[in-house]
This record gives structure tokens, sequence and C-alpha cells, in this order.
């Protein structure tokens, strides 16, 4: 039996991610930011100041990604590490005043990416896609 990739969740969820992601980096890139900062630059919107191990405890990734995306932030001059006070080994995670400045534009970039990929969606398709892809994660958490 072939394997028909039109009928796997796993294979379309997949594209689902790169197109999403697609959609971001071309509103992105003239902001200054990529679509793998944009995680981190949304935590730290809600709370600076963080260290590495809090963001990985927030993102759900890999301790190696958030390593290289902290370190192209700093380059790009998005974020900052500081000493942290009482651990040595730690660095806090601050906020430049440029990554700062890009909240607003940043979300309304992720906003029309996320509505350019509903078009022609009416609005209760889009929700019910939404809780769906939400109800998903939750089971590929239990894993």
């Amino acid at each position: 039996m072939a394997f028909d990739r039109s009928h796997s969740a796993t294979y379309l969820a997949n594209q689902l991610a790169k197109g999403f992601a697609r959609s971001l980096q071309q509103r992105s890139s003239s902001l200054g930011f990529s679509p793998g900062q944009f995680p981190v630059l949304l935590e730290l919107w809600q709370q600076d100041g963080l260290t590495q191990k809090q963001l990985l405890d927030k993102l759900e990734v890999e301790q190696a990604t958030v390593a290289n995306t902290l370190a192209r932030m700093q380059r790009d001059g998005l974020i900052e590490r500081i000493p942290h006070p009482d651990d040595k080994r730690a660095k806090i995670i601050t906020l430049t005043a440029l990554g700062r400045s890009l909240e607003a534009r940043a979300v309304e970039a992720a906003a029309e990416a996320d509505a350019a990929l509903f078009s022609g969606f009416k609005r209760f398709e889009r929700d019910l896609m939404i809780e769906y892809m939400r109800m998903i994660l939750e089971n590929a958490r239990k894993l």
C-alpha cells in the first residue's frame, strides 16, 4: 500500500508549519527578525529579564536551538545578556531598545501572516481549525 501524503496528518502539519514560517518570514525580514526569533521575542515582551533556562522551559525547544537563536539575536542587536546576580554560570536575557521597539510591528506582521493563510476561511472555520490545532498539540505533549 502506497503512502498518501495528502492523508497524513504528520506530513500536513509539517507543511503547515513551513507555510506559516514562510508567511511570517515575508513580513518579518524587513523588520529585522526571523520567524525562529519570534517566540523568544514574544516571551521577552511579556516578561523581560528571563534566563536561558526559563526561556527553554517556556518555549519547549532544544537547548541548542535556543542558544543559537539567542546568539543571532544578540548579534542582530535585539537582546543583550547580562550576568545573573546569584548564579555566575547564568545570564539574564534582556531586550535592547531595538528589540522592544519591534513589538507592535512584529505582532501586526504575525497577524497579517495568519490572515493570509486563513484567506477564504469563515471566522468559525478559522476558530475551529485553531482549536483543533491546540488539541493536537496537547495530545503531542502527552507522547
